[in-house]
């Protein structure tokens, strides 16, 4: 099992970072160059599902650096808590168990968000460690980037 833990605190307000958070442009955005994933059409914003708590919404593929297929996440939300945070544990390819776990605290001088991360991978353990380690990192400094010019 392997437990990660990221965090950033970003000079904008949590309403801002959830907008960004929450946004499928933004997502995807954040997660290159590592990820590309499909999302299902229609689909803007994390907000605009119906969400039924460990109900999947829709079926994505993931795709390493844009062009090498992964597999699939059937992204399943437990909670999604406007402004405040998410629980995500998507049944994915690889994975006997994997759940992300995204907050939003106000600060004094912004938003910290923290990503905190349970897998149980049916690769080596160090390899996908490795990866969710350059992955979040990247991640991370996707939005601290995007919250210097407060834009998506």
């Amino acid at each position: 099992m392997i437990h990660l833990r990221f965090e950033s605190t970003l000079p904008a307000r949590p309403d801002v970072v959830w907008r960004w958070i929450t946004d499928v442009r933004c997502l995807r955005r954040d997660m290159r160059p590592w990820l590309w994933m499909c999302i299902a059409r229609g689909i803007r914003n994390l907000q605009d599902l119906q969400v039924q708590p460990g109900t999947p919404l829709f079926t994505s593929w993931l795709w390493l650096f844009g062009v090498l297929p992964l597999g699939t996440s059937r992204l399943t939300l437990l909670a999604l808590e406007p402004g405040s945070g998410f629980v995500e544990p998507s049944p994915m390819t690889g994975m006997r168990l994997w759940r992300h776990a995204r907050s939003l605290h106000l600060q004094n001088d912004g938003t910290r968000v923290v990503d905190q991360l349970t897998v149980d991978p049916l690769l080596p353990a160090f390899v996908v460690r490795a990866f969710l380690q350059l992955f979040f990192t990247s991640r991370h400094r996707a939005l601290r980037r995007r919250a210097a010019r407060q834009a998506c």
